[in-house]
């Protein structure tokens, strides 16, 4: 999820319109959080202020720290009411100010590229730092408080751990919204998967859970919590980072309304908060799996065009040959004509058929560029015996070289196909039989290619080799992307051939024994079809 922050010494300026905006938005979270205040200062079970100010001092870096300082001054004299003495108040702010500013920037110089929750790694660095960073300003602030006497030796273990609890609540909770929301690229994510009704269903199921946690009032105990995992596991599992960001902010602040409103007491706030953060860390793993996941397949999806890119290239390579052979036939006939004045019917039909191969050359491009943008496949009518001999004529040359017999059984059956497509798949089945007999020297040497009726109205076209034949355990990964049993090969053949087959109405698959068999159905004819484009 990028950003525009930068590190280095040039770092960008915040200009006083939205240095003011940050500091009444600051002091707005902190007003809405200042929840169950421990003596009156800024020690509270939920304190989602740093998180602002730590987005922006990703984006801005140490140009934050004035506007900063002046908003928990601010929060201090118009919130609490000045707690301590205006000195003291000051040494407070100017600590807590270095202390979030010393997390900002070890988050800044960290992820400095702006990629901070789009892997399980960067989350887990994010959440050490975060954690790691608010005890120790936990530490410092509540030293310098007992310091000033502001704190009861019996109440600092407990102020130590409500405000690094608050802290971490409400950094944790809030960050990857407020992330997303001040960012271009997060804004856009954001707004993409939350445009649906799925939203407002999690959004509602959250409504619900929480009435069923907190419906029975404080005599509850939150006995039922766990109520409270099903709607950010729904939202993260469908939605990824963006969904569950959402939901653990959304919840977040029902838990808090819920506590205002049943007037909890601190220790349950704190016991509540606890689990609160549990339930957003599950709903950011979650969704960070779910995104890797979504990155992960289409890379894939780019690495199978790429592949498929090159066998359909090798193809278009194979099928222009004849018609660009044919044009520099055509185009010396001509000149030839031309050089000894004819211009009567034999160069006019000359370059008719000119004319006639660049449109079949045309045509064949068209139906490359089309299956890539669109899927599409252009279906004929054509024996599939042409296809299977036009596949096996490339292969010639490397039979009789070594000494392998290359058997083609006659098909006269009619299909319906994409012929290009089909090509390629035989290809690569025939490439894969030649490659099998490169490691098996002994004994006779032989592929062969076979066409039989199948069930229900089909053709099986079968590509056999008497090479070692295949294990049903490796059969069972022979499909998956990027498995290989060569050691140059990328494991897309068989993966991108499935799939034209697939999209044919046919399936691929292998059959285990002694030598290497692979079979492929496809529809025969049906005479009540019309040849399409689909």
């Amino acid at each position: 999820m990028g950003a525009n922050s930068r590190s280095g010494s040039s770092m960008p300026l915040l200009n006083p319109i939205r240095q003011l905006a940050f500091i009444f938005a600051y002091m707005a979270l902190d007003w809405a959080s200042y929840l169950h205040p421990l003596h009156g200062l800024n020690i509270t079970l939920w304190n989602p202020a740093p998180a602002l100010g730590l987005v922006l001092w990703m984006a801005f870096g140490r140009t934050m720290a004035i506007p900063w300082f002046v908003a928990i001054m601010a929060g201090d004299f118009f919130i609490r009411g000045m707690p301590a003495s205006l000195p003291m108040t000051c040494v407070l702010s100017v600590f807590l100010t270095l202390g979030y500013g010393a997390i900002g920037e070890c988050l800044r110089r960290k992820f400095s590229d702006g990629q901070v929750f789009d892997d399980r790694i960067g989350l887990v660095t994010w959440l050490g730092l975060v954690g790691g960073g608010a005890l120790a300003n936990s530490l410092v602030y509540i030293g310098l408080l007992s310091l000033a006497d502001l704190l009861p030796e019996s109440e600092r273990l407990e102020g130590l751990s409500r405000f690094w609890v608050g802290d971490c609540v409400g950094i944790l909770v809030c960050m990857p919204i407020l992330w997303m929301l001040l960012t271009r690229a997060g804004r856009a994510k954001l707004g993409g998967a939350l445009n649906t009704w799925e939203t407002a269903g999690y959004a509602g199921l959250a409504f619900v859970m929480l009435w069923v946690t907190f419906g029975a009032g404080p005599t509850a105990e939150f006995q039922y919590f766990y109520f409270l995992f099903p709607p950010v596991i729904w939202a993260a599992a469908r939605q990824g980072l963006p969904g569950a960001a959402a939901s653990a902010f959304l919840m977040q602040a029902g838990i808090i309304l819920a506590v205002e409103h049943l007037n909890l007491v601190a220790v349950t706030v704190l016991e509540f908060q606890m689990l609160a953060t549990v339930l957003a860390l599950v709903g950011f793993f979650i969704g960070v799996v779910v995104d890797e996941q979504g990155l992960a397949a289409e890379k894939l999806r780019q690495s199978l065009n790429l592949a498929a890119a090159g066998e359909m290239a090798a193809a278009l390579a194979h099928e222009l040959n004849q018609p660009m052979t044919a044009l520099a036939a055509y185009g010396n006939a001509c000149q030839y004509l031309l050089e000894h004045g004819e211009s009567g019917p034999p160069l006019r039909d000359a370059i008719q058929r000119m004319v006639s191969e660049s449109t079949r050359a045309a045509e064949v491009l068209r139906r490359v560029r089309d299956f890539f943008r669109t899927g599409a496949t252009r279906l004929e009518l054509i024996e599939i015996g042409s296809i299977i001999a036009a596949a096996a004529s490339r292969f010639a040359e490397a039979a009789s070289r070594d000494g392998i017999i290359l058997e083609v059984a006659p098909g006269p059956d009619i299909v319906r196909v994409d012929r290009l497509q089909i090509e390629v798949v035989l290809r690569n089945l025939l490439a894969n039989a030649f490659d099998a007999l490169a490691s098996h020297p002994g004994g006779e040497r032989r592929i062969g290619v076979s066409v039989e009726p199948g069930a229900g109205h089909c053709l099986i076209v079968t590509v056999r080799d008497s090479g070692d034949g295949l294990s049903a355990s490796a059969i069972g990964k022979l499909f998956e992307p990027f498995f290989s049993t060569k050691s140059s090969g990328l494991g897309l053949g068989l993966v991108i051939s499935r799939a034209l087959i697939e999209a044919h109405g046919g399936q691929l698959w292998a059959e285990a024994g002694k030598n290497g068999i692979f079979r492929f159905s496809l529809p025969a004819r049906d005479d009540g079809k019309n040849d399409a484009e689909t």
